[in-house]
C-alpha cells in the first residue's frame, strides 16, 4: 500500500485549516446563509434553483418527462445556482434549502409557495402532483421507492467517497480510493443484476426511480464520469449499458441533461431555462453566434 503520513486524529476534531481540496472555497462544518441574496422568481409556477449536476440533472429530467406527456402545469424557470461561487448559501436559497444543497424547488401554484428539497422528495413530489412515474399499485409502488431510496443512500459512496478521492482530493489514497471503488462497483452489480431481470429499474414501467438513478450511474457507464470509466471497467456491466442506452434516446432525457448545464459542448449548454423554445434559440452556442 502507498505510504502515507500517520494520523492520529484528536480527541476533539476543529477546523483548523483549509483542506485544500478542489471544494475548499466552500466547505465548512457550519450551516446557514453566508450572505443576503434573494432567488429570481420567474412567471412558471414551479421554480427550480439548481445545476446541470447529477443531482440537478433528476429534477429537469422529470419536469420535461412531464411536458412532454402534456402536463401544461409542469413549466417551469431553471435558474443556476452556481456552487462553485458559493450561490447556495445565499439567503434565498437557504429558505428553499436549509441544507444548501441544489436542487431546491418552489411550487407557488397555490395561496402559499412550498418548497421542497431533496431530490427523493422533489421526484416524488412532482410524480404525487401530476400521477406520473410513480405506480399506485401497493406493490409496483414499493418496488420503485425501494429502488429510489437505494439511489438516495448509494450516491455518497459514488460523488462524496469514490469521486471525491478519485478526482478531487488533493492527494491520492490508495486505502481510499480501494475502499470506494469497491463499493461502487458492487453498487453497479446490484444494478446490472436488477437489469438483468427487468426492463427498468422497478419493473416493466418507467418511472422515477429510473429517473433518480440514471444521472449517476447512467453518468459513470456512458459519460466517463470522473474520468473512471476504464478504471471502473464500467463496459463490464452490460444491462446498465443497454437500460442507460435506452434512457438516452428519450426526447426529454436529452433536453433535461442541457438545463443548468455549465460546462461542456457549447451546444449542450442552456444556463437558464424558462420556455421550451429555449432549447432552440438559448444554448450557448446559439447565443455565442447571435451576439456575433
Amino acid at each position: 500500500m502507498t505510504d502515507t503520513p500517520e494520523y492520529t486524529p484528536p480527541k476533539v476534531w476543529s477546523w483548523t485549516k483549509p483542506n485544500g481540496g478542489r471544494f475548499e472555497n466552500i466547505n465548512r462544518p457550519t450551516a446557514g446563509a453566508t450572505h443576503e441574496k434573494e432567488l429570481p422568481v420567474g412567471r412558471h409556477p414551479l421554480q427550480l434553483y439548481s445545476l446541470g449536476t447529477p443531482n440537478g440533472v433528476k429534477v429537469t429530467i422529470m419536469l420535461e418527462e412531464l411536458l412532454a406527456l402534456g402536463h401544461k402545469d409542469a413549466e417551469y424557470d431553471a435558474w443556476p445556482i452556481k456552487i462553485g461561487d458559493g450561490d447556495q448559501f445565499g439567503s434565498g436559497f437557504v429558505a428553499a434549502n436549509p441544507n444548501s444543497k441544489i436542487p431546491a424547488l418552489v411550487d407557488r401554484s397555490g395561496p402559499k409557495p412550498i418548497r421542497v428539497f431533496e431530490t427523493g422528495a422533489i421526484l416524488t413530489y412532482l410524480a404525487e402532483k401530476f400521477g406520473e412515474f410513480l405506480p399506485t399499485e401497493t406493490a409496483a409502488r414499493a418496488e420503485c421507492l425501494s429502488w429510489l431510496f437505494w439511489q438516495m443512500g448509494s450516491t455518497p459512496y459514488i460523488g462524496g467517497g469514490f469521486g471525491h478521492f478519485y478526482a478531487y482530493a488533493p492527494v491520492k489514497i490508495e486505502y481510499a480510493i480501494d475502499r470506494f471503488a469497491m463499493e461502487t462497483k458492487r453498487l453497479l452489480d446490484v444494478l446490472d443484476r436488477r437489469l438483468a431481470e427487468s426492463k427498468y429499474v422497478a419493473g416493466d414501467a418507467y418511472t422515477i426511480a429510473d429517473i433518480a438513478i440514471f444521472p449517476w450511474y447512467g453518468g459513470l457507464a456512458k459519460f466517463n464520469q470522473y474520468g473512471a470509466a476504464e478504471f471502473l471497467a464500467v463496459h463490464e456491466y452490460k444491462n446498465v449499458q443497454r437500460w442507460a442506452d435506452m434512457l438516452l434516446d428519450r426526447p426529454a432525457v436529452k433536453r433535461g441533461r442541457m438545463v443548468n448545464r455549465l460546462s461542456g459542448e457549447p451546444s449542450s449548454q442552456l444556463h437558464e431555462r424558462h420556455d421550451a423554445s429555449d432549447f432552440d434559440t438559448k444554448t450557448q452556442d446559439k447565443l455565442a453566434a447571435a451576439a456575433n
